[in-house]
């Protein structure tokens, strides 16, 4: 049996072997007793079972006859991962439930037949107009290919023609609050923005309440300058409101929310839609309700006639509105003695005023001046948008890359142009009078006096603001049709355009989505949805009485009816 086991030994050295044979012990073949040499020593006798099995070493011969570099290279191999699958694109294109939804409003009023005294082209483009207004409300795609989507619309049923469906682009509103826009750029670029809010905390910080004033009228001072309200909010704002909420021990989410962080939020963001109604140029929706206006009783608001009639009752609410949430829901630090320092360090760190920022203050005022004087100087306010820009292009202050890149100025100008054109018509087609003659039928039944049914259409047309999430698609959905019925129910024309344009700010106020400065601030975290919404309706009371009755003792005073 000794021939058929295989020999090892581990103690001692293994026989001198030929070629052949050692490759005969490499593969485990038996060594017959002819091929072990000669001058080898005698065999040990070996168990009737061998010292290693067989298998194993069958099972091992592999190993034995691989180089190093090719166990390595199946060692790598083996320990590689395998590669894997592409991972799915996300889907770029529309939301399809929101697009589905605007799709299906449209088509649902489209079929609907028309009501008596109604053109069919009208109704036809009502059901395009309400399908673009359910879209901007829910964004399947941004605001502007929403509303270009809607021009399309109109442009292919026949329903307009392209140059009546494109004729707002050539309105001067868009435009200057596109124009607008890039002022913005460059007052946040510059700084000049920080700087001027650091002054008024380091004078005005020291107590809590002082704190808060110093940041509302700071940012209503900024408000004419820039007109998105969101970018007030998120670009300048919030991240001082923020800072400062840190440096008084006021985080977000750790339980300290009441101590400043929670009253100055909700103070700011309130404030902010007030100040947003003081200027023609404070919000970018305020000029489409200065051009439905001029289209719907043929006289406009001018900057001036805008600034003159809210700056009182505007006032007012800034001075009370603070004052009432810190009293219903009052900080538990009254001091911010850490406040004006760190302002003052923030001051210190950014120096003296640089050249770009004294540019940009002195064309500020040129600007403003133009647009409170132009009256009498015969330049109207586009062309005194359009100076100002041409001042910060030429000394390079904004560049015209940076204005390619401001987004949100081309796409308010396309879904701005589309509204105007859009609402403009359907008062060319009848549908507006039509509604209005309707409203004032059931309205004027009640028996009331103008004051009373003017007072019923502000309510109405306030507090729907809760399905809105947008100030200008509010706008554009009722603004016009509001108008039209408080004019035919005995409401001074003027008086209630005016009215309308600035709850069309304040009631964004409601809730945590109405308006742009809404989620900036609600999104810091530091009050509750429950009180951001109760406090919210508390506050849209008081600016109503304030602005219907300080603002109707004013507008009388002034002449406005």
């Amino acid at each position: 049996m000794a021939t058929s086991a295989l020999t090892c030994t581990f103690g001692g050295g293994v026989p001198s072997l030929s070629l052949r044979n050692r490759r005969r012990l490499l593969s485990c073949q038996p060594l017959s007793a002819r091929s072990i040499p000669s001058t080898s020593p005698p065999l040990i006798s070996l168990p009737s079972k061998p010292l290693l099995p067989l298998a194993p070493l069958l099972r091992h011969r592999k190993s034995l006859l691989t180089t190093p570099i090719q166990a390595s290279a199946s060692a790598s191999a083996a320990s590689a991962p395998l590669p894997s699958a592409t991972p799915p694109q996300p889907w770029q294109g529309a939301a399809l439930k929101p697009l589905a939804a605007s799709i299906l409003t449209g088509v649902i009023v489209w079929f609907i037949p028309a009501p008596a005294g109604v053109a069919r082209n009208a109704w036809q483009l009502l059901a395009i107009f309400l399908a673009t207004i359910v879209g901007i409300i829910t964004q399947p795609l941004p605001l502007g290919a929403v509303a270009l989507m809607g021009l399309g619309a109109s442009v292919l049923t026949k329903t307009l023609t392209f140059s009546a469906a494109f004729s707002a682009f050539g309105d001067p509103i868009p435009w200057l609050i596109a124009l607008a826009f890039f002022f913005a750029r460059g007052f946040i670029k510059t700084g000049l923005g920080n700087r001027l809010a650091y002054h008024f905390v380091s004078l005005f910080g020291s107590s809590s309440l002082g704190l808060g004033y110093s940041l509302v009228f700071s940012e209503a001072l900024l408000a004419p300058a820039i007109p998105s309200v969101s970018a007030r909010a998120g670009g300048i704002f919030l991240p001082l409101v923020k800072s400062l909420c840190v440096a008084c021990g006021s985080n977000a989410g750790d339980g300290t929310e009441r101590k400043l962080g929670a009253w100055l939020m909700l103070t700011c963001f309130q404030t902010s839609v007030i100040s947003s109604s003081m200027f023609l140029t404070a919000m970018a929706a305020n000029p489409l309700a200065a051009n439905l206006t001029l289209t719907t009783i043929g006289q406009g608001i001018g900057w001036t006639d805008w600034a003159k009639a809210a700056i009182v009752p505007g006032l007012v609410s800034l001075l009370v509105v603070p004052l009432l949430l810190y009293i219903i829901y009052p900080p538990t630090v009254k001091s911010s003695p850490d406040a004006p320092k760190l302002a003052k360090e923030k001051l210190e760190k950014m120096g003296p005023m640089s050249k770009n920022e004294i540019i940009m203050a002195g064309t500020l005022l040129l600007t403003v001046g133009l647009w409170i004087f132009g009256g009498t100087l015969n330049v109207d306010a586009v062309t005194a948008a359009i100076l100002g820009l041409s001042v910060l292009l030429i000394t390079g202050v904004v560049t015209w890359k940076e204005c390619l890149g401001e987004a949100v100025a081309w796409d308010t100008l396309t879904w701005f142009a589309a509204l105007i054109a859009m609402a403009g018509y359907l008062n060319k087609y009848g549908l507006i009078s039509w509604f209005s003659e309707t409203v004032v039928k059931f309205v004027g039944g009640l028996g009331l006096s103008w004051q009373f049914s003017f007072g019923i259409l502000v309510l109405l047309y306030f507090y729907s603001h809760y399905f809105f999430a947008s100030g200008a698609a509010h706008i554009g959905a009722m603004f016009t049709a509001f108008l039209s019925v408080a004019s035919a129910l005995g409401t001074p024309p003027y008086l209630a355009a005016v009215v309308l344009s600035f709850l069309s700010n304040i009631m964004g106020g409601l809730t945590h989505y109405g308006i742009g400065s809404a989620p900036v601030f609600y999104g810091a975290n530091y009050v509750p949805l429950a009180e951001w919404w109760g406090y919210g309706f508390v506050i849209s009371v008081v600016n109503i009485l304030i602005w219907i009755g300080v603002g109707g003792f004013w507008w009388k005073f002034i002449g406005l009816w």
